[in-house]
């Protein structure tokens, strides 16, 4: 058969699956997202039950201001809480997802996540809440999957257009799925229900599409030959241990480890990505403090920036992102991250909401850009057997980042003042630029 010929019955196969992916991806994040913006208010609500040492606001931020005090500690304990057991779970799930297939996980994981919604649906105490929590956390590895799905494509072009539209339905969950939650939860407070019982409810129904959806429409994606665990998988400290995914030792020990060089172009990716969603993540956790003390946005004024940065970076994501050429990814993830810091400078210093959103424009297009490229080049590591357990280490990395992030940048902002923070972490991103470097000069040797 000529090439041709391939072409035209791989084209629409691939098609195939980035459209399935793309659909199951975004019911599971409008379920995952419909909890955002009312997780204040749960801790409130468990706060006057009485939960003790749990609920007490964050000495630093009540130092700073004490009307945001409690708004700061609810999100931080989530991002911790959330990132911690993502970063957990996703190398061990991806690893699974090579012996046993990518569909077989992706069921397995989204019955998991209806599970956790019907535990939240039916909490009325807060160590049932945390358990709806926990159960999510450890879940929580569909999108780790879905990109093993997209790296299992043969064709470089698929696989970008694939990260990309992963990015797509990224910033679609993320914009409409809190403004779904914030509705129905009025409407609960109206009807004199438990104010979260719908958007409950409604994650449940996301989450049970989203399986019927796997179920009738996904092919599994990893052949045959492909399935196997590596030799890796049963020593757990080549998933669990932060200096061990950093060296992707899982890969490295496995019965067919990609060449030296291409390994240490692994590790540099890594870093990089790591290095990226560490500062970002920090800043992006902060953003909606700054807005909130310097030009004192209400909720509906947040709703409607994030709802901006969603717009920008699904545009983005659909249009420039996904015809990146193979081979231009890193030129592309160079300047995304080199927009970041004329971004943060201008929403650092912004003295007006005009200034605040041309930073914001800025942000959102390096943000549609840098993780869809960066999961592009990432998959082309690794054997058809191993691209579970590459994207899960890669996201386990991920995770960590946001973890600890948001951590640091808060302390800096709580301690130093808003200004400070985003200017100091502004100039952070010349270290991933630096470590970019090293990964291109690794691709040219």
């Amino acid at each position: 058969m000529s090439d041709t010929s391939k072409s035209e019955v791989v084209a629409p196969s691939s098609s195939k699956v980035i459209g399935v992916v793309f659909v199951l991806l975004l019911l599971d994040l409008l379920g995952f997202t419909l909890i955002l913006p009312l997780l204040p208010s749960i801790m409130d609500h468990y706060a006057q039950t009485g939960v003790g040492m749990l609920m007490r606001p964050i000495s630093p931020c009540r130092a700073r201001s004490t009307s945001s005090g409690r708004r700061w500690e609810s999100p931080w304990k989530r991002s911790i809480t959330a990132s911690c057991l993502e970063f957990l779970s996703s190398p061990i799930t991806g690893a699974l997802s090579d012996g046993f297939g990518r569909r077989p996980l992706l069921l397995v994981t989204t019955m998991g996540m209806m599970t956790s919604y019907v535990v939240w649906a039916l909490s009325r105490s807060f160590a049932t809440f945390l358990l709806f929590r926990v159960i999510g956390g450890v879940c929580k590895s569909n999108v780790s999957l879905c990109t093993a799905i997209v790296a299992d494509m043969p064709c470089p072009k698929a696989r970008n257009r694939g990260m990309a539209m992963i990015g797509v339905a990224f910033s679609l969950g993320f914009t409409v799925g809190p403004v779904m939650g914030a509705y129905f939860a009025v409407a609960d407070r109206t009807t004199g229900h438990v104010f979260f019982q719908t958007p409950a409810l409604l994650a449940l129904a996301f989450s049970t599409a989203d399986f019927i959806f796997i179920w009738l429409a996904l092919p599994e994606t990893l052949t045959q030959d492909g399935k196997g665990f590596s030799s890796g998988f049963w020593d757990f400290r080549d998933l669990l241990n932060p200096l061990a995914l950093f060296s992707f030792s899982a890969v490295t020990r496995s019965k067919d480890p990609p060449s030296g060089d291409r390994m240490q172009r692994l590790k540099a990716l890594g870093r990089v990505y790591f290095c990226y969603l560490f500062l970002f993540s920090g800043l992006e956790f902060t953003l909606s403090f700054l807005t909130h003390q310097r030009f004192h946005f209400s909720s509906m004024q947040q709703g409607k920036m994030f709802f901006f940065i969603g717009v920008v970076m699904a545009s983005v994501q659909g249009g420039y992102a996904r015809r990146i050429q193979p081979g231009r990814h890193i030129t592309a993830v160079r300047m995304a991250i080199a927009t970041l810091i004329p971004a943060f400078v201008l929403i650092g210093l912004s003295w007006n909401v005009t200034v605040l959103y041309a930073g914001l424009a800025l942000y959102s297009f390096a943000a549609a850009v840098v993780v869809p490229c960066l999961s592009t080049l990432v998959s082309d590591h690794g054997s058809p057997g191993q691209k579970g357990t590459v994207m899960g280490i890669l996201r386990s990395l991920g995770a960590l980042a946001r973890a600890l992030g948001p951590v640091v940048s808060s302390s800096v902002y709580w301690l130093a003042g808003a200004q400070i923070c985003f200017l100091l972490t502004a100039a952070s991103f010349i270290i991933p630029l630096c470590l970019l470097s090293t990964a291109r000069r690794l691709k040219a040797e």
